[in-house]
């Protein structure tokens, strides 16, 4: 059994075995040990009934908890966003922003935040474009929250993509569009901008 560490951040490992991710929960000394295994479990739990619910809905990793601090799910082997999207034709970058704005649509539809919407979160596989790490996610109904989802996003394509940045944004909020409340949460959007243009 093969086994690679692919990402280690400061909450999780991301640990390759085979055709399998295991995302491993760090243990943080700092804390009191049954307080910190309170907080992963929680942590774990929330996030893998999010994907569940995600995978049910747009294309997106199907888990199983391993324990308290461990999901296991499917490697998507394709090709994260942050670092290919650049290197496609412009139009071909059109096609995946649609789809990546049918499929946020999706989640909000089903009131899923996804809390980390960022091209490096994106991996483009046959054609489709698989959502991972909910490790920010949460369930919510407000438009608030989908508005700063949907801000997460701009922000991102903004610094990382920025040649296109505009056109690609215009893709994505077009598609979300086929999302029943998405008027007043683009509404919400404009005002939480505009937040964020008077604290700079």
């Amino acid at each position: 059994m093969k086994q690679k560490i692919i990402q280690q951040g400061a909450e999780a490992k991301i640990i390759l075995i085979d055709s399998n991710i295991i995302k491993d929960r760090i243990k943080k000394s700092y804390r009191i040990a049954e307080l910190d295994e309170a907080i992963r479990k929680r942590r774990t739990k929330s996030e893998a009934k999010l994907l569940e619910k995600a995978s049910q809905i747009i294309n997106s990793p199907k888990p199983e908890i391993e324990n308290f601090d461990k999901i296991k799910m499917p490697f998507i082997d394709g090709k994260k966003l942050s670092e290919h999207l650049d290197k496609f034709s412009l139009e071909k970058q059109k096609q995946i922003c649609k789809k990546i704005g049918k499929s946020i649509a999706k989640l909000h539809e089903a009131d899923i935040i996804h809390g980390d919407l960022t091209t490096s979160n994106m991996i483009l596989k046959d054609d489709k474009i698989f959502f991972i790490d909910f490790g920010l996610g949460y369930i919510s109904h407000k438009f608030e929250d989908k508005a700063v989802d949907l801000h997460l996003l701009k922000q991102a394509l903004e610094a990382k993509h920025f040649k296109y940045w505009e056109i690609l944004v215009k893709e994505v909020l077009t598609n979300y569009k086929k999302f029943k409340d998405s008027k007043i949460v683009l509404e919400r959007l404009k005002a939480v901008e505009k937040r964020g243009r008077y604290k700079h």
